[in-house]
């Protein structure tokens, strides 16, 4: 470390490298010249370049419309297939409205909640004053990966809350209209 403390030093400022201090002392600091602050900016431009309210009109766009899978209580027992089926996803600013419905086992209910662009996060209630699968009314849905990283976080302490599983349902594309040369199809050669 000695050796290396010049080197610093010099770097630093050239005139205490001249005068080197004694062990245990404060080396002064030196703010950047503002003008290095300002050409720094003015090259790389702001620091951070995400753009969520651009992000929540493409998930709003883009997302999947249907997600199947299955909820587990954390409590124990069978799990409950799980459909859930999203109506509409509006953005707003950075956050996307999420209305639709979810099936759980035989029983269909409302939901909606809102996903966030910027972080994933998901809040989703059931609309309904009725007990499904063990989820209690006043509980929620919320996720961290948006849809597929997701659980029901009970509104008692007493309830332990479950945990969905959720991937999305691929949708069937229509059937391509036939050929009408009646060769075959051209191919790119890569």
């Amino acid at each position: 470390m000695s050796l290396l403390l010049p080197l610093l030093l010099a770097a630093a400022d050239p005139q205490l490298a001249m005068n080197p201090l004694p062990v245990g002392s404060v080396v002064p600091f030196g703010a950047p010249p503002s003008a290095a602050v300002q050409v720094f900016e003015a090259e790389l431009g702001p620091v951070e370049t995400f753009d969520p309210k651009g992000r929540a009109i493409d998930l709003a766009r883009d997302l999947p419309r249907v997600w199947s899978g299955v909820y587990r209580s954390f409590a124990g027992g069978e799990p409950l297939p799980v459909q859930l089926r999203l109506a509409e996803a509006t953005p707003m600013g950075q956050m996307v409205d999420l209305r639709g419905e979810m099936q759980l086992g035989e029983t269909t209910v409302a939901v909606q909640g809102n996903l966030n662009a910027k972080s994933d996060q998901l809040d989703l209630l059931m609309l309904c004053d009725c007990e499904v699968g063990g989820m209690e009314s006043g509980g929620e849905i919320s996720g961290v990966q948006g849809l597929e990283l997701a659980g029901w976080v009970a509104p008692r302490l007493t309830n332990p809350g479950g945990r969905f599983d959720l991937r999305p349902v691929a949708q069937t594309a229509a059937p391509s209209a036939p050929n009408p040369s009646g060769g075959a199809p051209v191919r790119g050669l890569w």
